[in-house]
């Protein structure tokens, strides 16, 4: 089930037993619980009936006990459980082997409800089958591609009662690329700029996005694209220093070399002129073997800011800079 339809089913009265929001993207995950414990909780105190766990510290017995523990307040208590797997990667693994038994413990009562947080997982593992009905599990994955980004842009528009002019919400996702927060802000910033029951157009879109488009981001993405490593790395560490997370420009060089892709297979790429001729020049420098060589490096890189390895976030991304600029 997606995030949306989740609310639609919480709105509509059905609370489930346990959730698991499982998925890369934190905007999502963290909106989905939000709306979970709306439902649980209500509007009173939670000092009582919300419990947070910690998959890293946490001991089966201690996850037992609280969705164990009977309502105060409410009429339920709501449980939240981050990274079960977390103790495993540490050398634990009772918490996760026996997480089955807790789902399977809720379907039979109606006093907690579990919501587990997770930012990857393997649907194969016996605890995540677990999350069936009449459980559930919440697909919180970013949108992959321009037309998931695009039908994301859609959706918000149509939350926050704005109307879209063709190409509207093509060119804002070209624009941002796979940042959903940003993605929300930037909607928000052009609904403005369209006024009251206006229509967002593409020329609003355009204007809207002139700051976005000056941000030092771009002036890192066209080093790189130029070939300009030392530039790159210079750009690369005043945004570390300005405070930029490095999630979020690993984000951004993800989508710049999508675009380089398909520039390189002769796609259509929307947005201004000058901006598509400066990505058709960068392409030039990029055979589609190294294109799909940089991207699997951003992958790579990606798991290591997610967690995996030794390895600082800051020297990550330079050696993913110099490597992608060379």
């Amino acid at each position: 089930m997606t995030p949306r339809a989740l609310s639609a089913e919480l709105h509509s009265g059905r609370i489930r037993p346990a959730y698991l929001l499982a998925g890369d993207e934190a905007l999502l995950r963290d909106e989905a619980l939000l709306a979970i414990r709306q439902a649980v909780l209500g509007d009173g105190p939670a000092d009582f009936d919300l419990e947070r766990l910690e998959g890293e510290k946490l001991r089966f017995g201690e996850l037992l006990d609280a969705v164990r523990s009977l309502p105060i307040m409410a009429p339920r208590r709501l449980v939240v459980l981050r990274e079960p797997e977390g103790r495993r990667r540490g050398g634990g693994g009772e918490l996760i082997e026996r997480l089955a038994e807790v789902v399977s413990l809720l379907c039979e009562e109606d006093t907690t409800v579990l919501a587990v947080l997770a930012d990857k997982v393997d649907k194969r593992s016996r605890w995540v089958k677990a999350f069936r009905e009449p459980a559930l599990l919440v697909d919180c994955g970013a949108p992959r591609g321009p037309k998931a980004l695009t039908g994301f842009v859609r959706e918000e528009a149509e939350r926050l009662g704005v109307a879209l002019g063709p190409g509207a919400a093509e060119d804002l996702a070209e624009a941002v690329g796979p940042q959903l927060l940003l993605l929300r802000q930037e909607l928000e910033k052009a609904s403005l700029l369209a006024g009251p029951g206006g229509k967002l157009t593409r020329d609003i879109v355009a204007q809207s996005c002139t700051q976005l488009a000056s941000a030092p981001i771009w002036d890192l993405t066209d080093a790189i694209g130029e070939g300009r490593s030392a530039d790159a790395v210079g750009v690369l560490e005043h945004l570390l220093v300005a405070g930029s997370a490095p999630q979020a420009l690993l984000g951004s060089l993800a989508n710049h070399f999508r675009k380089l892709a398909r520039a390189c297979h002769g796609g259509e790429l929307s947005g201004h002129p000058f901006a598509v001729r400066k990505l058709t020049r960068q392409a030039a420098r990029y055979s589609q073997a190294r294109i799909l060589s940089c991207l699997q490096a951003i992958h790579e890189v990606d798991e290591i800011l997610k967690g995996a390895g030794n390895v600082a976030p800051r020297i990550a991304l330079e050696r993913l800079v110099l490597g992608l600029s060379a």
